[in-house]
């Protein structure tokens, strides 16, 4: 009995330690951002005039007749991004030209006044459609900047674009991104708008609560401070928003790429980066499109440290993405399903090691980032068997996020046969760091952490 009432302690200590609910620690994101956050990685879509005046900019003052494209096919956008590993798209409906792709009722630049379709075709429809058939999400990015509309500059614009908003937002199905940038230039009139953000933030929720919004300071995430496809490997979901605007009122660039260390507010980042050096299509660009390799080192400092991470892919005057893109992204993809395709740490045998006592972690191998391993101690490690020698070149760390973003320095080991040895190191971790290093044989790895805000709770650490 007493032999018997010994093991039932130690397995309810055990039952303890590994399923007890700690304590959500700091700023938390939300239900809608933990479903926005697993999207994690989508396109960008810019299409417009802009396409066929090969700007980057439009005047606003451009013939709706430009645009033209002869063989636009949204399927075809949607069935690529699918190929290259994405999970959304995000459509430029209105630039700064303030040309809509659909055919609103509160302006005279839009499809409706090209010859495209005869004046019929909604491309934000058509490309909702398409996205709801491949399975992937669908957001819009609506300018507040206008170089079009008169109204632009006056007070009254402002109910102009609450009411382009609600179009988009009440006619196109459930969005999953809204983007907002801070551009605020001169419209037609020579005048520049007074932004009613509050306004146009209370409308957005109320017409699509769910719907997380892009903006410098976020309320949903935050630009990362650059559009060159990378994110400091020190990045905090966390931002404090006091005192700050959107565009020229926004944080230090170098804030919103490492957040703040206690910032008030869980507003994560994204970050933006073309795949060719423009953000609209420019027939001499072509030979210039990003190779798969350089896709791969952008989603690694960018994704693989805990950003979500949105690529532009512009299609051409035809209406398609053209064909160096695709090659490009459909190699893309292939390697982003390598990169994970052998976790040799998958169901193996996982300790936490506190102090001198030693506890089973077998929920961060289990391949399912909803359960996770606590620690009682601030720096604890996490041993891995793997059961045999094995060539890796690739460790992935997830903390589970929904109780707080805690760990802010480790360093990763490794046996060598005789003893284990520093292999790699880091800050934060956050919903996922991935570290790649030179190939290594091995037969254990050990995670430590050496300095956290608060007691780790590791999701999962998969080996490759």
């Amino acid at each position: 009995m007493r032999i018997l009432s010994a093991f039932l302690w130690i397995f309810f200590f055990h039952f303890l330690h590994t399923f007890a609910q700690p304590k959500p620690f700091g700023p938390v994101p939300s239900k809608d951002q933990m479903n926005w956050k697993e999207t994690e990685f989508y396109f960008f879509i810019h299409f417009g005039p802009n396409t066929f005046t090969n700007k980057e900019w439009g005047e606003g003052k451009e013939d709706p007749k430009l645009f033209a494209p002869t063989q636009l096919d949204c399927r075809q956008w949607a069935s690529i991004a699918k190929a290259a590993g994405a999970k959304g798209i995000i459509l430029t409906a209105k630039h700064h030209d303030g040309f809509c792709l659909w055919p609103s009722k509160f302006s005279i630049h839009t499809v409706r006044e090209s010859n495209w379709k005869n004046g019929k075709g909604d491309v934000v429809r058509e490309l909702s459609e398409a996205c709801k058939k491949e399975g992937l999400k669908f957001g819009v990015y609506i300018s507040p900047w206008d170089r079009n509309h008169p109204a632009y500059g006056s007070e009254s614009y402002n109910d102009v674009y609450v009411s382009t908003m609600r179009e988009l937002l009440t006619q196109y199905g459930d969005l999953f991104e809204l983007w907002w940038d801070g551009a605020n230039g001169e419209g037609p009139n020579g005048k520049k708008q007074v932004y009613d953000f509050s306004r146009f933030q209370d409308s957005v929720f109320k017409w699509q609560p769910h719907v997380i919004i892009f903006s410098d300071i976020g309320p949903g995430t935050r630009w990362c401070g650059n559009e060159k496809g990378f994110i400091n490997e020190t990045n905090w979901n966390l931002l404090d928003t006091a005192g700050f605007s959107r565009g020229a009122g926004a944080p230090p660039t170098d804030t919103l790429n490492r957040g703040n260390f206690n910032g008030k507010n869980w507003i994560p980042a994204e970050v933006d980066v073309s795949i060719r050096p423009g953000w609209f299509y420019h027939p001499e660009e072509d030979a210039k499109v990003k190779s798969a390799a350089e896709l791969m080192k952008i989603y690694l400092e960018s994704a693989g440290r805990g950003a979500n991470l949105i690529l532009n892919v512009p299609p051409d005057r035809r209406g398609l993405i053209h064909g160096e893109d695709s090659a490009t992204l459909v190699a893309f993809g292939k390697a982003l399903r390598n990169l994970n395709a052998n976790n040799v740490a998958l169901g193996k045998q996982a300790i936490l090691i506190e102090n001198e006592k030693t506890l089973s972690a077998k929920s961060i191998t289990d391949g399912d980032r909803t359960t996770f391993t606590t620690s009682s101690v601030l720096e604890p490690s996490f041993e891995i068997d793997l059961g045999e020698v094995k060539e890796i070149d690739h460790v992935q760390l997830m903390e589970s996020i929904e109780l707080g973003q805690r760990v802010y320095a480790f360093i990763v080991d490794y046996w060598d046969g005789a003893g284990f040895r520093a292999l790699v190191s880091g800050t934060t971790v956050g919903y996922k760091r991935i570290l790649s290093f030179r190939k290594v044989k091995t037969s254990k790895i050990r995670i430590n952490i050496l300095k956290s805000k608060a007691e780790p709770v590791i999701a999962e650490v998969g080996v490759y």
